[in-house]
Order: structure tokens, then sequence, then C-alpha cells
């Protein structure tokens, strides 16, 4: 018999083979915010990083614990720490890890929010350089010797460009830099960012791993693979209680977590927990739908422009087949300029006008005039951003009911 599961069944399983109490399939919902012990030296172990245990749920909780060892199993990485929020994830770990002197390669189509938090820590005295990170000429050109990180999303929102990823590794590698891979738009299921050779991985857990739309959650993911011993912004009050290959999560936890407190409730952990559980299936349904929405969008002549890897059409459509199991679930179209984006949208009656993504619903939104708004016309150019594009990130619902919408909001 096969020790090793496929991705489903491991995910469906995990908290029942971790023996949580009573039997349960799930990992019980832990609400107490402190924890007492017996021994006052198991407390002062634990604050002092010699042994693993809870003293404060800010920065550790049972059930939280228990999706983060879900995440890592999902990531095939070594740890993981989750957060309130994406955005939280990416704030503690470039806070922890980043000093004033210490410059970031980023990638220029970076999702509207991760730009501006970027923005802000320029702002603050951090050097960051933003590329075209489809090529890793770009990315090389860019590094310099204070590089300590680059940044990349796997399939850039809303206009889906894909990074270079297999050769921004290499590159990392050579260099020793960290590197970090926002694999929100993918999620473990389509792709795993050890596979090229990625230090830390994000993912947005509120997105297709929660997948419903009712909790918000983040995570960073430590592969094993980045030489924290060695990297140089490690305080030293860690290096003598942690495993090196522990450092720099542990870093994250005490400097990311636990200072800045974008701390993930219980109850959202579970609820997420619990969807995670259908990611595959979810995702397969949703890709299935979006594939071909994408193809009755590239040969409408009210659309201008689909951006979605799919298509033939798409710069990397190569390059996502060899990475990708699929395509995924977001898309973006350009509408011919006789048609007013806002019109359009108030035409569709399934479709939900939303700003979220990885819904089990199909949602859709005016980029330019909404998520986008504040980085202004220019930038939003540079990004490959019309101002008549419209997010859709596509649901589970039966793909006849969704062309339907759409034809008769285009006027069929």
């Amino acid at each position: 018999m096969s020790t090793k599961k496929g991705f489903t069944t491991t995910i469906l399983h995990a908290d029942r083979l971790g023996k949580p109490e009573h039997g349960s399939l799930h990992k019980p919902i832990h609400t107490s915010v402190t924890y007492g012990h017996e021994d006052v030296q198991d407390l002062v172990d634990i604050f002092q990083n010699k042994k693993s245990g809870y003293a404060y749920s800010r920065q550790g909780n049972p059930t939280v614990t228990a999706l983060e060892q879900k995440v890592t199993q999902m990531e095939h990485g070594v740890s993981s720490i989750a957060f309130s929020t994406g955005m939280a994830a990416i704030s503690a770990t470039v806070m922890a890890l980043i000093k004033g002197t210490d410059h970031i390669v980023a990638s220029s189509f970076l999702f509207g929010n991760s730009r501006s938090i970027f923005q802000t820590f320029i702002d603050m005295g951090i050097s960051i350089d933003f590329v075209d990170a489809t090529s890793v000429d770009n990315v090389r050109a860019a590094v310099k010797a204070n590089t300590r990180m680059v940044f990349v999303e796997t399939i850039a929102n809303p206009a889906t460009q894909i990074a270079d990823l297999k050769n921004i590794g290499d590159l990392c590698e050579e260099k020793g830099i960290m590197y970090v891979v926002d694999n929100t738009m993918t999620s473990p299921y389509l792709f795993n960012p050890i596979n090229v050779k990625a230090s830390l991985v994000i993912n947005s857990l509120t997105k297709y791993i929660g997948g419903h739309g009712n909790a918000l959650g983040g995570a960073v993911t430590n592969t094993g693979l980045f030489d924290w011993a060695n990297y140089p912004n490690i305080f030293p009050g860690f290096k003598a209680a942690v495993k090196p290959e522990n450092l720099g999560m542990t870093q994250i936890r005490k400097k990311g977590l636990r200072d800045a407190g974008g701390t993930l409730s219980p109850e959202a952990a579970h609820t997420i927990s619990v969807g995670a559980e259908t990611l595959a299936l979810r995702l397969d349904r949703a890709c299935s739908n979006a594939l071909a929405l994408a193809k009755y969008f590239d040969n409408h002549p009210k659309v201008k422009k689909v951006f979605y890897p799919g298509v033939e059409s798409h710069p990397q459509h190569e390059l996502a087949g060899e990475l990708f199991t699929r395509y995924g679930g977001l898309m973006s179209i350009e509408l011919d300029e006789s048609i007013n984006c806002l019109a359009f949208l108030n035409k569709l009656k399934l479709v939900v006008k939303s700003s979220n993504l990885g819904d089990t619903r199909t949602l859709a939104i005016p980029v330019a005039q909404t998520i986008f708004f504040e980085l202004g016309a220019e930038r939003r150019a540079e990004m490959g951003i019309p101002e008549s594009m419209i997010r859709l990130s596509v649901g589970i619902e039966d793909l006849d009911d969704l062309l339907d919408d759409f034809k008769t909001a285009l006027g069929e």
C-alpha cells in the first residue's frame, strides 16, 4: 500500500491524523487567549525559544497551528506562520527580515495593495526597484550588493503576467538572495514555488485556499531552501536558542507576528481549514470554467483583449503550461471602446460585482476605477492595465449559466 497520498486525501485527513481531542475529525476551535503551566520553567522555556508551546495567542494558538501545518503540507515546506490577512503576511515578512540599508527587487506587476505597502516601505527608507519580472534579465540587472530579497507573484493580478519563476530562482540561488513568491493566484494545488527554489511562499488564505469568501487569512511558508544561518539580519538573541533552519521563521513570528499583531483568529483558522479540504475540487471546476469563458471572449467582437494564460495569444502561454497544473481562475478582459464597462457590469445578473477573488461565486470588478485607482493612469499603463479592463474571478457555477449571463450583457 502506497504511503504517499494525493493532494485532497492528504488535506482532508490532516487534522484527524494529528489526533485532535476526543477523536474529532477537525482540530477544535481554541478560543483561549492565554495558557497556564504547572511548571513555570515550561513557560520560561517557551519564551526563550527552548521548547514549543503556547503562552499568549497573539503569536500562537492550537487551532491556528493546525492550519499552519496544513498549509505547510500543501506547499511541501518545513513550517508556516498564519496571519490575519495575506497583506499582514507580506508586511510582517518584510518588516521582520529587511533593514533600512537593504535593497529589494520586486515585480512591477504586483497587486495594488502589495505595491502600496512596498511604496510605504520606500517612504520609510528601504530601497526597492520594480522591474518587469517576466524576464530574469530585468531582475539580474536590478540586483545590487545589498539586495536581500526578490519578491514576485506567480500570476499577476489583474493583467496575468507570469514571472520568469524558474530562472529567477536560479539567479537568487546563485547570488544567495532570499526569494519570496506570492502563490495566491495559483494556490498550492496548481503550483508549488519550492520547485523553482523559492525561499518563502506567501498565500492569501482568504482566496482559493479558504475559497468561500467567509474568512480572512494569510500565511508565509518556509521551504527550507534558504541559508538562514548566514543571513545577516537575524536577531543575535535567536541564534543561541533556535536551530539554524528555523531562524528566519522565528524572526517572522516574533518580530512580524507578535510585535506587529496581525494575528489570525481561531474561528477564522477553523473556517479556512475546512474550506481548504475542497481546494482541488473547486479549482478544477473554476479553471475549467475560466478556460471556456476565455475562449468565448477571445472570439467575441466586443472584447478587445483577453488576459488569461490559457489563451494562445498570452505572452507566457507556453510558460504557464510548463509551470502550472492548470491556468487558474483569474482573468481580465478589455472591452471595445464603444462599451461602457460600468454599464456592462450592471447588466450582469448572476456574476457578483465584488472586489474579492478566489470565491466559489464568479466575481467581477472594474479595475482602473477601483482596486488600482490610487496608482493613477500613468502607473496603470506601466502595469498593462487599460482603463476599460474588467477583472473576473471565475467560480464554480454551471458553465452554461455563466455564458448566458455574459452573452446577455454583451447584447446577444
